[in-house]
């Protein structure tokens, strides 16, 4: 009996889990460049059961496996293509295939970290340096890129950036082989694992448009109804044996 209610305890925790992915996924469904999170489930170990006292049916006293329940066993991104939002915005650029732009933001201890991106909404500050919004550097073949205000700007498909009518550098553009190790760090940057293998960007740069967040909100919706409901049959079935555990030490116990 106790063991049933750690399983259904075990369940409800799980669909809590699942529901704030779900509700963060939600929340960034106007997010530029936002790829939605999903959850790895893995069982716990099963644990075979014994009948105690009881030869007769079965010699070996065991009577089957019972689930401990289940738990996230890790959370990954879906990189799938979100759908584009046109601008007309020249600083506004989309990357249409695999790849991320390169992002330079302070580290720890004043250096510098090089983190990634597919939010391709970038602005110039006061020095006429290519930021993101949250004012961090974006990145080209030759370090930061610096524009003059109020020239004006062409980006070609291969990220090369024309300022009237002269180069001025190559946005850095890094494709990774595999992308599960990459780690959302907050504000729509990703973070590369030490061990994460680069390879050539072979995608196309869109100027003037923006990626949207990959998230289907009605999708998303239906999960978060099916994690609802299987959380309250578990707080049910949580609630049964707690109830039947009480009686039994409340009632059998004195007769």
């Amino acid at each position: 009996m106790i063991r049933g209610i750690y399983t259904s305890a075990s369940g409800m925790i799980l669909n809590q889990k699942l529901m704030d992915i779900t509700a963060n996924n939600v929340a960034n469904v106007s997010t530029t460049g936002f790829k939605r999170d999903v959850a790895q489930v893995e069982s716990f170990r099963n644990m075979l059961v014994y009948r105690i006292y009881d030869k007769v049916s079965s010699p070996d006293n065991a009577i089957g496996y019972m689930s401990l329940g289940s738990d996230v066993s890790r959370i990954v991104s879906d990189f799938s293509q979100g759908l584009y939002i046109k601008t007309d915005e020249p600083l506004n650029l989309a990357i249409r295939g695999n790849g991320f732009f390169a992002i330079e933001v302070p580290g720890s201890q004043g250096a510098q970290q090089i983190l990634y991106t597919r939010n391709g909404a970038f602005t110039l500050n006061s020095r006429g340096e290519l930021v993101t919004l949250d004012g961090f550097y974006v990145l080209g073949q030759n370090g930061r890129i610096v524009l003059q205000n109020g020239g004006q700007v062409r980006i070609d498909e291969q990220g090369n950036i024309y300022q009237d009518g002269r180069f001025v550098d190559r946005l850095r553009i890094v494709d990774f082989q595999d992308k599960q190790l990459l780690r959302k760090l907050g504000n729509n940057l990703f973070e590369a694992d030490a061990g994460a293998q680069q390879i050539p960007f072979s995608g196309r740069i869109l100027q003037g448009y923006l990626e949207g967040s990959n998230v289907n909100s009605v999708q998303e919706m239906v999960d978060m109804i099916s994690v609802l409901r299987a959380y309250e049959a578990n707080q049910k079935a949580f609630t049964i044996q707690d109830e039947t555990l009480q009686k039994a030490v409340n009632e059998i116990a004195r007769k």
